[in-house]
């Protein structure tokens, strides 16, 4: 019986240093890649800024999508990049991400031709494949909040994008503590994501970033 308990303990401790040293390696790869202060001005011949989805209240953006989408739009303003991919969920005719996260930009004085809408980007690992095989971004600015930017520029960069990040951050979020520990399973899980790189839920016909946005309007 001893032998099982040291057995599973040594187990154990295996798993979690893998589990734990994946994490790690995921933050520390990728934080130099995290533009602070808007400091961008050493970047150039961006494609496009991302902007993740991160769930809405009705027809309105919540609160952590709403400091994204303000993020986001300040960069474009600022002339860091001449166009704009909202990625997030359209899963359902009910439930749609992408056509809010465009009005709210519209609504800000972003043109509507400006703003690609990716319908399909159901998680962080999909949203930047299709980055890439959709809409053929080679250089991109993504933007989330920070906890969640370290997974979504390793992404981007397992997958042969130049991403760097600008986090969203101007206020505390309830639940926070939740969201990071759910953020460490799913640095693993992209981690194994990246190795073996599998085809996202849709994907569709190229769509150059260049171009036109309205021709992912689907209303």
């Amino acid at each position: 019986m001893k032998k099982i308990i040291i057995y599973f303990l040594i187990f154990f401790l295996i798993f979690l240093f893998i589990f734990l040293g994946i994490n790690f390696f995921i933050i520390f790869s990728t934080n130099n890649k995290i533009i602070k202060n808007n400091n961008f001005s050493e970047l150039n011949n961006i494609d496009a800024i991302i902007i993740l989805g991160a769930g809405i209240w009705g027809d309105k953006p919540s609160p952590m999508l709403e400091d994204r989408l303000n993020e986001g739009i300040k960069l474009y303003k600022a002339g860091v990049a001449k166009k704009i991919i909202m990625s997030g969920d359209h899963g359902t005719e009910e439930y749609d991400e992408v056509n809010i996260m465009k009005k709210y930009a519209i609504e800000a004085g972003v043109p509507s031709e400006d703003i690609f809408m990716d319908h399909a980007g159901f998680s962080t690992y999909e949203s930047m494949y299709r980055a890439k095989e959709i809409f053929g971004t080679k250089k991109i600015v993504v933007v989330t909040q920070e906890y969640h930017l370290y997974r979504a520029l390793y992404t981007a960069n397992a997958l042969g994008i130049e991403a760097y990040g600008s986090p969203s951050d101007p206020r505390k979020y309830s639940g926070q503590i939740f969201r990071e520990i759910r953020e460490i399973l799913a640095r693993d899980k992209d981690f194994f994501q990246c190795i073996f790189k599998p085809k996202p839920t849709l994907l569709g016909e190229s769509i150059e970033v260049s171009g036109n946005g309205d021709i992912t309007n689907d209303k």
